[in-house]
């Protein structure tokens, strides 16, 4: 895989069973990538490690007054330098190419985990949880599967000069071959600490940034009650935890490169000592003296990818863990479905609680329980993310279709939509059926307003779709937004729309006109509508009361809020005492009509 042929087709099955595994499976799914960095690798580091062996080869020529052995060095050294720019060169690419597509693969898994888990995702994780893993973690988890290739190419590199020192002069090469190793795993001992440490900076971290994410997005909020100032002193807190994390990391860190300085020194020295005894009693030449002393300086640079792989590894584990984490959630339906074909069509029917929206008509659902209507408002688009008894779609049960049918079939929006950054144009640019055009959705929704909103806070903008939207909308009022994710739905024209409280953010004269509007675009389709309006049940066809998980009253609204108590109690927010009066009142009326 190449970064011009990004995105994956597939990006696969990860292993989300643990960090750890989740690594290895991004690791084996690039082991062609892997394969190419260590071949350039090991090009790279050998041409470096065999240079010392040149100089020590033209040293002795020198010595020795040998013009053919110092041409034959000189050649050497010559094809050991573009050995090297060729090694270095395309590890430097293949390491990239390996970085960036590790990425892109985590990013569309991300990307379609969170596609097929819907608004359940930040129920079951936070959302400033999703963003530390999408942004930081997925950099770091790319620069361990990056780093494996060039340190398995150094370690191999080591072992082979080892070798080759041994081989060429035995006497020095033993003290070389003995000293690296116990040079490599010198800092072992300091891992674990410095892991914890790592881990502990990067907990800290995702914490911040989850505070972050949540104050950013409740701003508006916040400065209503005058309560950003505290929230502000969080995160400073939060930051401050962070900075004193990296900072304790930091020092072990920089121990362990400290004792990565030091102890290839005293093996210089070592070398050195004992090779100038060695030559001094003739037993070597200066040249091999030279090479010896020249592969311990040389060979520091790979010994560095070991505190490298190290880091990589510490810093990668918990961001493979949260993102295991992520990726281990699982729908309580299968995406695929067990069933194929069309989308189907009909009335759109919850055996859990007897609701029937019957097609073609605007049914309203008064629920006086808020979370309870959300969740009710999930399971009639199919594939809730907890187990229940599948919807019924003209008889066919939704959480056996697959899950693009079965959205193509009911589209579900939530009481908080979001709104993506860029143009009017480009928020509409959904799936749809194209029988509903996007100015009429715009003002069955109310949005001229907004549309002049957007026009005016825009430079050189004349025509409203081409206007720009700010991240999450948050440029626009409660009210604006939840009207331009209305508009978003409404064009989409799906063959059920289920709505929740899509106007529970605008003023009644709005709303009132919204009702008409939706109920005019929608002739024909099938709508659900959840709210505890007045102005929204008055225009529904139907009106279903849900009280404690099941169907308990249907209607009319004029009907209901004389006939069912439970019903005007959620509608006129009226308290028990006010319900016990109204309810004593009947009863005097039809006693007096009796008597």
């Amino acid at each position: 895989m190449q970064i011009q042929d990004l995105p994956y087709p597939d990006p696969g099955v990860p292993d989300a069973r643990s960090g750890p595994r989740f690594l290895w499976w991004l690791f084996r799914n690039q082991l062609g990538g892997q394969l190419k960095s260590l071949s350039w690798g090991l090009l790279h580091f050998l041409s470096i490690s065999a240079l010392p062996f040149c100089v020590g080869l033209a040293v002795q020529a020198v010595v020795d007054r040998s013009g053919g052995r110092l041409a034959l060095a000189g050649g050497l050294l010559a094809l050991c330098c573009v050995g090297n720019a060729l090694g270095d060169t395309f590890l430097h690419r293949t390491a990239i190419t390996n970085w960036i597509t590790a990425a892109a693969r985590v990013q569309q898994l991300l990307a379609r985990k969170a596609s097929a888990l819907g608004s359940g995702l930040t129920r079951r994780v936070s959302a400033g949880e999703v963003v530390a893993v999408s942004t930081g973690d997925i950099e770091k988890i790319g620069w361990f599967v990056e780093a494996v290739s060039r340190f398995t190419a150094a370690a191999l590199t080591i072992v082979l000069v080892c070798v080759a020192l041994v081989v060429y002069q035995p006497a020095l090469g033993v003290v070389v071959a003995v000293g690296l190793p116990v040079l490599a795993v010198a800092v072992l001992p300091l891992l674990p600490r410095a892991t914890r440490r790592a881990d502990f900076q990067r907990e800290k971290a995702g914490r911040a940034t989850e505070l972050a994410s949540d104050t950013v997005a409740g701003l508006r909020v916040l400065r209503g009650i005058g309560g950003e100032e505290l929230f502000l002193d969080r995160y400073r807190s939060a930051s401050q935890e962070v900075r004193h994390a990296a900072v304790r990391s930091a020092r072990m860190w920089s121990l362990i490169s400290a004792i990565q300085v030091l102890l290839p020194g005293l093996l210089l020295i070592a070398v050195v000592w004992y090779g100038v005894g060695l030559a001094r009693e003739g037993r070597i030449t200066v040249g091999e003296l030279v090479t010896a002393y020249s592969s311990v300086m040389i060979l520091t640079y790979p010994l560095h990818h070991f505190e490298e792989i190290a880091m990589a590894y510490s810093f990668s584990r918990p961001s493979a863990r949260r993102a295991a984490r992520v990726l281990s959630l699982e729908r309580a339906t299968s995406a695929e479905g067990s069933l194929t074909g069309e989308s189907p069509a009909g009335d759109l029917y919850d055996p859990a609680t007897g609701l029937l929206a019957p097609s073609g008509r605007l049914t309203a659902v008064v629920c006086g329980d808020p979370d309870a209507a959300g969740a009710l408002a999930e399971r009639l688009g199919g594939h809730p993310a907890e187990e229940g008894t599948s919807v019924l779609m003209g008889g066919v049960p939704l959480d056996e279709l697959p899950l693009s049918v079965a959205r193509t079939a009911v589209l579900v929006q939530d009481k908080d939509p979001v709104l993506l950054s860029g143009t009017l144009r480009e928020l509409l640019d959904v799936p749809a059926s194209g029988d509903v055009d996007p100015r009429d959705a715009l003002a069955a929704a109310q949005c001229e307003d907004v549309l002049a909103a957007l026009v005016q806070g825009s430079l050189d903008v004349e025509d409203a779709m081409d206007a720009r939207i700010t991240e999450r909308g948050r440029s626009l009022s409660g009210g604006q937004r939840q009207r331009l994710a209305l508009a978003r739905s409404l064009f989409t024209d799906p063959e059920v729309l289920v709505l929740d409280e899509p106007t529970s953010a605008v003023d009644s004269h709005t709303e009132a006109r919204i009702a008409e509007g939706v109920r005019n675009l929608r002739s024909g389709r099938t709508t659900v509508v959840f709210t505890s309006s007045p102005l929204l049940l008055d225009r529904a066809d139907r009106v279903v009361l849900v009280h404690e998980g099941e169907v308990v009253a249907v209607g009319v609204h004029r009907e209901l809020v004389h006939t069912e108590p439970r019903y005007r109690a959620v509608v006129t927010r009226e308290t028990e005492e006010e319900a016990d009066e109204a309810a004593l009142k009947g009863v005097l009326e039809e006693i007096e009509e009796t008597a």
